[in-house]
């Protein structure tokens, strides 16, 4: 059977016909059954290797938009660079682990985190996965995308679960990972930390409420005597926060060493402020300007103490000089457990990491006033005890960006707990990150800063999560002295276990039977051991996947060439994957990165449920075909948000049917043609086709170009315009008639064909990595015989028509005079009705002494302008109604006169020539005459 043949396309259809939702299945099945992508490798066995490392996504749910511009964009670079002569291997991956589909699963057997055994979840976790992992290929292979479909990597499949737990160990055994109490963002909802990747901030309305705390009387006596003062009424410090819940974990109040603070009288009371925010405060609590009692020096306070202004305890004053004059009073409250800041200034003074608030958001039974109450609850509760014993000094409710949980889209809060931290200081991880970044080229290239900023200012990495679907953190530590095993020595069985069983045996059996036989603490001596029960963070799963993946992979290498992925991923896996590499290779997993954009709708807005906006890409299919989803893809810059609408696909259907029809009209013109020889030399062409090849070959170079910039909306336009200008508005246009009227083995018809020849093997290959369907359809409807199977297993052309600087300045001075002529031509025909086709005008043409050489040429002008006469005159006058002159606005001394013709048009090639009605057939010009007379002599 002829392989063409498997395509199963009807016999009587003429080929090129659209049905893109009907068709694209046929081809699908061809280049799976036929192995089109592994021959593109085979072909390619011994070309330099081009490594596109895919970032997985999550497979938790069919694709949408934003997931197929990915994989389109990949597919075209896969694509452009294989037929730019490379070997391009792409492992398509999923990342499998994680919260969302850990809390769908429990969703869906309707039970709460720790009812059932963690192997029942994790099986039915793998399970969802799996669904998903199947539903996503199909819809990416729907697309068109070329991948190893049949051996992606999955961060669950059992080995790559090894690798990580690997991986983990070289960071710990390097002294790069530590555990501590600590501040991290913690989502009360889905009961687990997260990494500041999983973090989006959102508009969100908060208390905002300024509190007394009343100096004890040991502080009140110091002031006294330090500033010679009698304090005769209440004083007290004066704060400012947003979240009351967090009150009950005050420990102590921070100053700025650096800033002066004032003792001021509102409302015969006292109270400390910094001077730098008296005036803000004045408008913001409508008071008037306050009387200034004395000016103190913080930092003779520091160590003494104020009254909580709710609990019977006292709260320390510290100096820190994270402490700003933006907000509030120029004093910030500190509870070591609820904050970053606070808890490295507690560090300082020895503070207790102190959490009253438990992982669900709520108050600890024992604790007074709020105990049971979630954090919300007690808002309300703490604010009306605020009020009774007087400590409430203002309270209003303000709106601000605040940090929720990328998952649940619900609010976070600042938790200490005992986590697992990657240090970014204790091997100089953040120092060799960012000076890494020099190395890596950056697509745009305001990547590289905001990668740096976001490197440059991020805390310690927290990798642990209290969850079971993941890879568990693979700690043991000794039941005696707490004591961590780190060396590598001791996880080698566990490693092992791990490929083979994956990671389900950390959670059923014991320490003894994960560990080698009769290990000893280093430390103590006890034979007693714990494993830790937190799984690592996700972000750590895929960020390895260069150790997964890349090194594995006979076929692959690392690091790759090129990682792609969307401009969030700055702070998601461009971040983690730099971080794993850096801090176990000391290199970067990449030497590019390409960002590309988030999809909006046609005003610009972010696609969301509440606004309707939302498009899914099997809707687009169904509708349109995948081919227009791919055009979408390529036709705008895609390092910018990119806009989708009805509008915005219904124009690239037309420029789309531009391109397929004049792609169509090239393959029903060489039905005759045969390339090995009908053929003609570019030398012995005429001057017109060569400088419609010579425009070719300049398309070819700027093509090329764009493909290996990644501009694929230049490679469209320039397509695109191709297809319009030079072909159909010139060579199709003008040509047209030698394709019909001229001997089939003409030379004006062969010089024509050869032009076409060129023109469509070019446009097929070029467009193929952007419209992959339509190129293998044209590719499979070619009149003659095809290099290849398939159009993928081709090169990009690489034609060179060259032309004289001379030339080049002549057409483009050509070009644009007829440009100028047609336009009086169309005002002649369409507003003064004079002529009905540029057939029956004549033209006569007035130019100054410049533009003489180029209107010389009379016969040339009627072909090139496709009228029925053409005259360079030194006189034009209008001598009657039927007569249009026209002054070019653009080209000076240049005057066109258009008249209609009396010649009688051609019944064969409906050309007005003088000689019609006058030959042996009276209705033929000469030419036609000729023709037809050799025609019968055959």
């Amino acid at each position: 059977m002829d392989w063409k043949e498997t395509l199963n396309l009807p016999k009587t259809e003429f080929p090129m016909k659209a049905n893109l939702t009907q068709r694209e299945p046929l081809f699908l099945e061809f280049w799976e059954k036929e192995k089109i992508y592994e021959k593109m490798l085979e072909k390619r066995a011994n070309a330099p290797l081009y490594i596109l490392h895919d970032g997985p996504p999550y497979a938790n749910g069919p694709i949408h938009l934003g997931t197929a511009l990915n994989k389109i964009l990949k597919d075209i670079i896969v694509k452009s660079k294989s037929m730019l002569g490379y070997r391009v291997p792409f492992v398509p991956g999923w990342d499998c682990h994680g919260l969302p589909i850990e809390l769908k699963v429990e969703q869906e057997l309707n039970v709460k985190r720790g009812e059932l055994p963690p192997l029942v979840i994790r099986e039915a976790c793998r399970k969802y996965a799996e669904k998903y992992i199947n539903i996503q290929r199909e819809e990416f292979k729907r697309l068109g995308v070329f991948a190893k479909w049949g051996s992606p990597y999955l961060t669950m499949d059992f080995k790559y679960e090894a690798t990580i737990a690997r991986e983990f160990l070289r960071f710990l055994e390097s002294e790069q990972v530590y555990q501590r109490k600590k501040p991290v963002f913690w989502c009360p909802n889905c009961v687990t930390a997260l990494a500041e990747a999983e973090v989006e901030y959102e508009p969100h309305k908060s208390p905002s409420i300024y509190v007394k705390f009343p100096l004890t009387k040991e502080t009140k006596e110091f002031l006294e005597k330090d500033l010679s003062l009698k304090i005769s009424k209440p004083i007290s410090i004066f704060i400012w926060t947003t979240t009351p819940w967090t009150l009950p974990a005050n420990l102590a109040l921070a100053f700025n060493p650096e800033f002066d603070y004032l003792i001021i009288e509102w409302d015969e009371e006292f109270y400390i402020v910094a001077e730098g925010r008296i005036s803000s405060l004045c408008a913001e609590l409508d008071k008037e300007l306050p009387k200034i009692i004395a000016k103190i020096d913080t930092k003779k306070l520091e160590g003494k103490k104020a009254f909580h202004p709710f609990y019977e305890k006292e709260s320390l004053i510290i100096l820190a000089d994270f402490v700003t004059l933006e907000t509030g009073t120029g004093i910030v409250h500190i509870a070591p457990g609820h904050g970053e800041e606070d808890y490295q200034i507690g560090l300082k003074y020895n503070l207790e990491v102190y959490v009253p608030v438990d992982e669900e958001g709520k108050f600890y039974s024992h604790i007074p006033l709020v105990g049971g109450m979630n954090i919300y609850e007690a808002n309300e509760v703490i604010l009306s005890v605020l009020k009774e014993k007087g400590n409430l000094l203002y309270h209003t409710t303000i709106e601000h960006s605040y940090p929720y949980c990328w998952r649940c889209k619900k609010p976070i809060i600042f938790r200490a707990e005992d986590q697992w931290f990657i240090s970014m200081s204790a091997k100089g991880l953040r120092e060799k990150a960012l000076k890494s970044l020099e190395k890596v080229n950056f697509i745009p290239s305001w990547g590289r800063n905001r990668l740096y900023s976001m490197l440059e200012k991020r805390p310690d990495w927290c990798i642990s999560r209290q969850r079971v679907w993941g890879v568990p953190i693979t700690v043991f530590k000794c039941k005696n002295c707490k004591e961590v095993l780190k060396d590598f020595k001791y996880y080698e069985k566990v490693i092992s276990l791990f490929e083979k069983e994956g990671c389900d045996p950390w959670f059923i059996k014991s320490p003894k039977e994960l560990l080698p036989e009769d290990i000893t603490c280093p430390k103590c001596g006890s034979k007693e051991f714990e494993k830790e029960k937190d799984i690592l963070d996700v972000w750590f799963d895929s960020g390895v996947s260069f150790a997964g993946v890349l090194e594995k992979n006979e076929e692959l290498s690392f690091p790759a060439d090129l990682y792609l992925e969307g401009s969030d991923q700055h702070r998601g896996w461009f971040h983690s994957s730099l971080l794993c590499s850096i801090g176990t290779r000391g290199v970067p997993p990449y030497k590019t990165i390409l960002t590309h954009g988030f999809v909006v709708d046609g005003q610009g807005r972010k696609m969301s449920k509440s606004l309707g906006n939302v498009i899914h890409p099997q809707d687009l299919i169904k509708q349109y075909g995948a081919e227009i989803v791919r055009l979408w893809v390529s036709a705008e810059d895609y390092r910018d948000d990119i806009k989708i609408s009805k509008e915005i696909l219904d124009r690239l259907v037309e420029s789309y049917r531009k391109i397929r029809n004049t792609c169509r009209f090239l393959i029903g013109n060489l039905y005759d043609f045969d390339p090995k020889k009908d053929l003609i030399p570019f030398e012995k062409l005429p001057e017109f086709e060569k400088y419609i090849l010579y425009r070719l070959s300049k398309l070819i170079e700027k093509v090329r170009k764009a493909y290996e910039r990644f501009d694929f909306h230049i490679v469209y336009h320039e397509l695109h315009r191709f297809c319009v200008v030079e072909l159909s508005s010139l060579i199709i246009d003008i040509n047209r008639d030698y394709l019909y009227c001229e001997l089939p083995d003409s030379f004006k018809r062969r010089a024509t064909q050869t032009v076409f020849y060129y023109a469509l093997d070019s446009l097929v290959k070029l467009m193929a990595p952007i419209l992959s369907f339509t190129a293998e359809e044209i590719w499979q409807s070619l009149p003659y015989k095809a290099e290849e199977m398939s159009v993928f297993l081709t090169d990009f052309p690489s034609y060179t028509f060259e032309l004289s600087e001379s030339d080049i300045k002549k057409w483009e001075k050509y070009l644009k005079l007829r440009e100028e002529i047609l336009r009086a031509l169309e005002r002649a025909r369409k507003d003064y009705k004079i002529i009905d086709t540029f057939l029956s005008a004549e033209v006569f043409v007035k130019a100054g002494e410049e533009l003489k050489p180029y209107l010389e040429n009379s016969s040339f002008w009627e072909y090139f302008l496709m009228v029925s006469k053409f005259e360079l005159t030194e006189k034009i006058e209008k001598s009657n109604e039927s007569e249009v002159v026209y002054q070019s606005d653009e080209i000076e001394n240049l005057v066109i006169k258009i008249k209609p013709t009396e010649n009688k048009k051609c019944e064969r090639c409906w050309q007005r020539k003088p000689e019609v009605g006058k030959l042996e057939i009276p209705d033929l010009c000469n030419r036609c005459y000729e023709v037809i007379k050799s025609l019968n002599k055959q």
